[in-house]
């Protein structure tokens, strides 16, 4: 974990938990920065089906360790059979991200075997921490994991450019593009679960606008041709430095990567509105990537060595186009300023995705 505002919130909503808490246990205020640690979300939606999720599992776990507590006692076999009921019950009801702190609350109840006032402190104390947590979530630099996604797109795409530019020429250290794709899969991941994140809110909260929806497909082709580039990348790595190459061969290939990065570049410019549509442009890049697959496939010698392992390559390079050939087309749309129904409903047609 890198620090960040979730780092930072984390601290604070602990510091909050302990002064509140004082005021109800002097003595014992730890339960109550242990539910702040546990009840920190990377999203308003998660914090708010967090807070409520806890406040059910907590509650039924409390009443669970108190019963156990006055039946069973304190004992170590009854404290895991209590536990593992708990557990059931926590899944049954489809709340499994809420145990751990649930099974905190209940180790700690059924220490005092029944006594209901230590029961009750000890329940108000991880309250108090989860409200805290949510508090200082939606207060504090509430996480906009949209934003955060556009303004780590071009990041990225930068990044991706330089390791497809140079895989082919094998420009780039080994060692400096092996660490470099690793970063760049991280970064992807990243992007991944902020869309996942967003989209989550979306679906969950209602928000069914239909600008709101082409924003997400937008979002989703843009992670989705980021992705098809890394696999590029991947396959150059496992593949393409295995197989027998010619100098024209690497040039056939790196020309056309250079190709792609531009489209790609030129695609991102257009969704921030610095490019004009590109209707030539689009229909000859179309092209030029049929004519790269159609060559790769008829022109490459069938008796070479390795000739399957730059097939694979060939096939990774010419899906990544065709996603951005998509992405192109979805710029052009949402730039277009035409808000018809047939409009409207092309678009939508683009998260029926396969």
């Amino acid at each position: 974990m890198s620090f960040g505002a979730r780092v930072l919130k984390t601290g604070i909503a602990v510091t909050l938990a302990l002064y509140l808490s004082m005021f109800l246990n002097p003595q014992s205020p730890v339960p109550a920065a242990i539910a702040a640690i546990f009840a920190m979300q990377p999203s308003i939606y998660r914090s708010w089906k967090y807070f409520l999720d806890q406040l059910q599992t907590t509650t039924l776990g409390a009443i669970v360790a108190l019963l156990g507590g006055m039946m069973l006692s304190n004992e170590p076999i009854a404290v895991g059979l209590i536990i593992v009921l708990v557990i059931m019950i926590c899944l049954k009801l489809n709340m499994g991200e809420t145990v751990g702190l649930t099974l905190v609350t209940v180790v700690s109840i059924m220490e005092a075997s029944g006594d209901w006032h230590f029961a009750l402190n000890r329940f108000l104390l991880t309250l108090i921490g989860i409200v805290s947590a949510f508090l200082i979530n939606i207060t504090v630099f509430p996480p906009k994991p949209k934003v955060q996604f556009v303004k780590q797109i071009q990041n990225v795409f930068n990044s991706m450019s330089l390791l497809l530019r140079t895989s082919i020429s094998d420009e780039i250290k080994e060692a400096v593009f092996r660490d470099e794709k690793s970063n760049l899969g991280g970064s992807i991941k990243s992007l991944s679960d902020k869309y996942n994140l967003f989209e989550e809110e979306q679906k969950k909260m209602k928000r069914s606008k239909f600008s709101q929806t082409r924003q997400m497909v937008v979002y989703k082709q843009m992670l989705l041709s980021l992705q098809k580039g890394y696999e590029v990348l991947d396959s150059v790595e496992r593949h393409y430095f295995q197989a027998q190459r010619s100098p024209e061969l690497d040039r056939f290939f790196d020309t056309h990567l250079e190709r792609l990065i531009k489209f790609h570049e030129h695609a991102l410019l257009k969704f921030e509105d610095k490019l004009k549509p590109n209707g030539e442009e689009a229909e000859q890049f179309i092209l030029d990537n049929d004519h790269f697959m159609e060559q790769a496939i008829t022109e490459f010698d069938v008796d070479q060595n390795g000739m399957l392992r730059l097939s694979i390559v060939a096939a990774a390079i010419y899906d990544y186009g065709y996603q951005l050939e998509r992405l192109n087309r979805l710029a052009d749309h949402v730039h277009s300023g035409s808000d018809d129904k047939d409009s409207q409903d092309h678009i939508l047609n683009w998260i029926k995705w396969p």
